[in-house]
């Protein structure tokens, strides 16, 4: 990436020359599917989802061969306020139980056959407590998305997002109620599992965080990703965008991964094109979120665990998906009689 006056110009130019869809590659496919031995349609929303995967891989046969979990870690100033249920040294000791192989989202890799990869972004530096203060500054901010960007290296043909951080559903819901208006209690929940005064704490802490930036729906939302967002989600951030120039397609997790791809919807509507929900999260807002988006889940299981779980599994039929359009016979082949 080149270097301009302004840290955030890259990523804006970014934004303005994404490549679309291959629809050569999406013709291709919805002519095979005429083929293949069932009855049109009959596959529902996997057909769907070997179209979206032809659109942006640029392959008239998909496949996902090298998916990859990038999971996202950073810690949070705002977590000292006492809006999560854990203190903020469980995110380095998660981060240590990934390596370890105890995570949930290890289970999911191997059962799936699924690539894992977890990035840890200055976890003895949390970010400052945005209640108050902003979270970055515009250079440190722009580091940390060429960060993410620079993730993606390595031939992956479906990417997973994934992120552990004590505090950081404080975070996103401040990031949601800055992006798209209402109050602070519409983009606030449970998170880790709080409750009661400490739930009320959270509101107002967010609440505190979007005044302080003059408001909802005042800031260009690179900005609202600097004064609030934490390291992870400008990591992510980061890596939807290259991914979307390297024809890459994206598997978006839940709440907190939302975050990050609501920075780019904000910046252009079609940024999030090559990219697919992968559940609607048990965080009360993440349904919220996602219509905000124009978004469709694939999956809803009640989930709200993070580290990249729903989207692990989403990727399992997503592989399926695309397995079964490349192996299934034609009528032709098969000598099966087509109807009429």
């Amino acid at each position: 990436m080149s270097t301009s006056a302004l840290p955030f110009d890259d990523f804006r130019a970014l934004v303005e020359t994404m490549p679309g869809p291959d629809m050569e590659a999406v013709a291709a496919v919805r002519q095979r599917e005429t083929q293949l031995t069932k009855p049109a349609g009959s596959l529902g929303r996997l057909e769907d989802l070997v179209e979206w995967l032809a659109a942006w891989q640029g392959q008239p046969k998909p496949r996902v061969s090298r998916p990859l979990v990038a999971v996202f870690a950073g810690n949070h100033g705002v977590a000292k306020r006492g809006v999560s249920a854990f203190p903020i040294e469980v995110t380095e000791q998660m981060v240590s139980n990934f390596a370890a192989g105890g995570a949930a989202i290890n289970q999911l890799c191997i059962a799936y056959d699924l690539g894992l990869k977890v990035f840890e972004l200055a976890l003895e530096i949390p970010t400052a407590d945005i209640s108050v203060e902003d979270a970055f500054e515009e250079a440190d901010c722009a580091a940390t998305m060429a960060f993410g960007m620079e993730a993606l290296s390595g031939g992956s043909d479906l990417v997973c997002l994934g992120e552990m951080g004590i505090g950081n559903t404080t975070v996103a819901a401040a990031i949601f109620h800055a992006l798209f208006g209402g109050s602070a209690r519409d983009w606030v929940g449970p998170g880790t599992g709080v409750e009661g005064e400490a739930l009320e704490l959270k509101v107002k802490v967010v609440e505190e965080a979007v005044e302080r930036c003059g408001g909802p729906e005042k800031l260009e939302p690179f900005e609202v990703l600097r004064r609030l967002g934490g390291r992870e989600i400008a990591a992510m951030t980061g890596l939807i965008l290259a991914a979307r120039m390297q024809q890459v397609p994206v598997v978006i997790d839940g709440f907190v991964t939302s975050a990050a791809a609501a920075i780019l919807y904000k910046m252009d509507e079609r940024a999030l094109d090559h990219c697919i929900f992968a559940h609607v999260s048990a965080e009360p807002a993440h349904q919220k979120a996602i219509d905000a988006m124009n978004g469709k889940p694939l999956l809803d299981l009640g989930m709200r665990l993070g580290e990249g779980t729903g989207a692990a599994v989403a990727a399992g039929i997503i592989k399926a998906a695309a397995a079964t359009h490349s192996g299934m016979a034609t009528f032709e082949d098969a000598g099966v009689l087509n109807k009429d």
